[in-house]
């Protein structure tokens, strides 16, 4: 989607200006003596002049500016705009020009001199002032248009020295410059004394670049920017500029044509479908001390972590991001998940993307509220004890031509090699790993949520489309990388730099990969060299699509034919050790016909309920973190949609005096309250000795049966029943002792999803179940019990 920055309404303090001229422009010169003395005036101290006088005149002219810096500046391909524009010192006095097109009249004030500026045609004016150094001075600028008795007051943009430090320029040369965000982009400051705006892009391919925006009614000719050396950096303060104006880049590309481009460092943009970026800055009091303080204090891997996934855009449509945080926390904190999991919420031009196309990787998307807005809801989460997760894009950018690709009027973001850059499955542009400002550009980024927003983790979407060369391209159609093999060692390097970065310099903060292959090393730190010769891509947590995929193909199946597919259910456990895994039934499961979770299983109703609470007690149980999606929560028939958001009033008593979905949801809520009081299910999800089988073989049965157990030695039995049958008497073997206990007097069931407060038949087992001596399943003892019709139970030592 394309568009045009809207014509912003005129301010009172400003004239609004009529349109560029259109072609060519006459050359002008002046008649001056370059020899010439400059006029005696009255001694008042460095940089004074004479006395002001009410009628000035025309101050005498300097040099005549040459003809291609003239021609240069008006088609906005100068490097060094404030080696020509603004006041200079000469032998003859000091020299001052002034591009401000449209203007009748500039005059320049400073203490004790007044003088109005020769007219030299195109928008220039220029002058020649008696005084032997630069004063500070402000400019009076008359438009045909406005009072001639009341000019429109300004500072000159090109008075001041650049505002970046040799420091930063050097770090984002090397591609190390970790707070990039504080370096480009547009930041409201004070600069010698003066208010107002820097303005800084990356664009080492431009003949020039210029300004445009309100402040200037997007007519960017007389506000060109000046080259930082080699850097490719290019700036411009501009004094007065503040919050809330809308700007974008005007680019020269190398073949002298031009580009209107939003800021890619932008930290606001517009409401789409609008692009323009705007300037801000964060006045946010942060309330989350006590979160933050606390947050490392147990590895993820080793703590209770349940994620609900979450759009905002439709989670509740039509709330803003400070009304979401009256609701949102609230609701999480009643289901007791202990993190929410936000789709992306970095600025994005279409909505039916879900946020998967961002062009504003700095800006929080505007449809909702402003940064501090989105600020103010993670905040009411900490505070709520949630911690907050963001869907985070690095994979690739759309084709936007007023974002990213070919930024410059060359690739630059993006990959050189067109075969490269272009990512064949969604007709976007692959970010080339391998240039340093890019990578910098996107680790910096990773770091800027944490930071400035107080993400705790960041799930990066696609990582398998970034490692391999060869995805989703057939043969002749990729190139191996210098080893011959098909790794993408730029991507590689990138995400062990990202990971490491965003690791060291936010202590409790949790990288989490949607990787889709048997990648070795995900979740191994990077300095781990692994059996592919590879170092460990540094991640925290990997989403288990095998997982995901094998056990939602067992239950799709009609109870009768899961005892071929048993082993879907079982295989997970093969492999479960080899990573740091998160089990997600995520938006991509109940999207684009795949149906919702409920609506995927057979049955009538109550069976498809059943078997979906069944699910979910299995999935709360097995080793490994929980992500469930909105709308499974409370088992939502229909396919999620971004337009409408979860089917809320089948929530409502008046639809279904029956605990059907309500059922559902207060089951979820009291899997998350016994999960998080229960080590043996979070506490040792990487330590193959926290599991055990106990029956992982009864296909004919449709059952699983399996212990947990916590660093203490402490068991929780969790049994899965598949069947729509209730099975009497059905004996399993239990341990007869804890590591730090004699014995195991009885279990007690503590959670079964057959309740009819959930909607089940409440099938139970009421009184404790004391073990036998009747050795089973390769243990001494055993018990019997009763398994209700396609549930799941959990039982613990009394």
């Amino acid at each position: 989607m394309t568009n045009s920055p809207r014509t912003p309404e005129p301010k009172a303090h400003r004239s609004p200006e009529p349109a560029p001229p259109a072609t060519s422009y006459p050359q002008v010169t002046a008649n001056i003596n370059p020899n010439q003395a400059p006029p005696a005036i009255e001694e008042r101290g460095p940089g004074v002049g004479a006395p002001e006088t009410p009628d000035p005149g025309h101050a005498p002219t300097p040099a005549p500016l040459a003809p291609a810096d003239r021609a240069r500046l008006l088609a906005g391909e100068h490097h060094d705009p404030h080696a020509i524009l603004g006041a200079h010192p000469t032998r003859t006095g000091v020299a001052i020009r002034v591009l401000r097109p449209f203007a009748r009249a500039v005059t320049v004030r400073a203490a004790g001199i007044r003088a109005e500026l020769h007219d030299d045609g195109d928008g220039f004016f220029s002058a020649l002032l008696p005084l032997r150094e630069v004063p500070e001075y402000t400019l009076q600028v008359t438009y045909d248009d406005a009072n001639a008795e009341d000019p429109h007051t300004v500072q000159d943009p090109y008075r001041f020295l650049p505002t970046l430090g040799d420091l930063d320029l050097h770090l984002i040369n090397e591609g190390r410059h970790e707070e990039l965000w504080k370096a480009l982009g547009a930041h409201p400051m004070t600069h010698q004394e003066v208010t107002g705006t820097r303005f800084t892009v990356w664009a080492p391919n431009a003949r020039g670049v210029r300004i445009a925006g309100d402040f200037n009614y997007w007519d960017s000719t007389g506000f060109p920017m000046r080259s930082l050396g080699s850097s490719g950096i290019w700036e411009l303060f501009l004094p007065s500029v503040g919050e809330g104006e809308r700007y974008k880049f005007d680019i020269t590309r190398p073949d002298g044509s031009h580009t209107l481009r939003a800021d890619p460092m932008a930290r606001r943009a517009e409401v789409p479908p609008a692009n323009a970026s705007i300037v801000t800055a964060s006045h946010h009091t942060w309330q989350d001390a006590d979160w933050l303080e606390h947050r490392a204090d147990r590895p993820v891997h080793e703590a209770p972590f349940s994620v609900y996934e979450i759009h905002l855009p439709s989670w509740r449509p039509g709330l803003t991001y400070r009304q979401l945080a009256t609701q949102l926390p609230a609701y999480i904190r009643d289901l007791n998940f202990t993190h929410v999991e936000l789709m992306p919420v970095a600025e994005h031009p279409f909505g039916g993307s879900w946020g998967y196309q961002v062009t504003g990787f700095y800006a929080p998307t505007s449809r909702m509220g402003t940064p501090d807005d989105f600020r103010f809801l993670v905040d009411a989460l900490h505070q709520s004890g949630i911690g907050v997760l963001m869907d985070w894009v690095p994979a690739h950018f759309p084709r936007d031509d007023w974002a990213l690709a070919e930024f410059d009027g060359r690739p630059l973001y993006e990959h050189e090699d067109p075969a490269r850059a272009a990512h064949p499955d969604w007709g976007t542009l692959e970010f080339d790993y391998g240039r340093t400002e890019v990578r910098n550009f996107l680790v910096a980024n990773a770091t800027y949520w944490c930071e400035e927003f107080h993400i705790d983790g960041l799930r990066v979407d696609a990582v398998a489309s970034m490692l391999y060369l060869d995805y989703s391209r057939e043969d002749g159609e990729w190139t191996p990388n210098a080893h011959g093999g098909r790794e993408n060692l730029d991507a590689v390097a990138f995400l062990q730099e990202m990971n490491a970065t965003v690791y060291r310099r936010n202590p409790g903060v949790i990288t989490i990969a949607e990787e889709s292959t048997a990648w070795d090393g995900v979740t191994r730190a990077t300095h781990h060299t692994g059996p592919g010769g590879f170092g460990g891509l540094g991640f925290g947590l990997k989403w288990n699509m095998g997982w995901m995929h094998d056990s939602l193909t067992y239950v799709s199946h009609e109870p009768v034919h899961r005892k071929y597919h048993h082993n879907e259910m079982t295989f997970s456990m093969v492999y479960a050790y080899s990573e740091n895994y998160v089990l997600p039934i995520s938006h991509d499961e109940v999207v684009h016909g795949k149906r919702s979770l409920v609506s995927k299983l057979p049955g009538d109703w109550w069976q498809q309920r059943a078997t979906h609470r069944a699910y979910l007690g299995f999935m709360w149980a097995h080793p490994g973190k929980q992500l469930l999606f909105m709308g499974q929560e409370f088992a939502q028939g229909a396919e999620w949609s971004e337009g409408h958001g979860p089917d809320w009033w089948l929530l409502d008593p008046s639809y279904s005096a029956e605990p059907d979905h309500r059922g559902v949801r207060d089951l979820v809520r009291d899997l998350n309250t016994t999960y998080t009081a229960t080590p043996a299910l979070w506490q040792r999800d990487t330590d193959p000795a926290g599991f055990a089988w106990v029956e992982g073989d009864a296909a004919e049965d449709n059952v699983l049966a399996f212990l947990r157990y916590d660093s203490d030695g402490t068991p929780l039995l969790a049994i899965s029943h598949f069947s729509p049958v209730v099975r009497h008497d059905y004996r399993l073997g239990v341990p007869t002792r804890t590591l730090n206990k004699e014995g195991i007097p009885a279990w007690q069931e503590v959670l079964n999803t057959d309740l009819s407060r959930y909607g089940g038949s409440d099938v139970r087992n009421p009184e404790p179940l004391k073990p036998e001596s009747v050795p089973y399943h390769g243990r001494p003892s055993s018990i019997q019990l009763t398994l209700p019709p396609l549930s799941t139970i959990w039982l613990r030592p009394e």
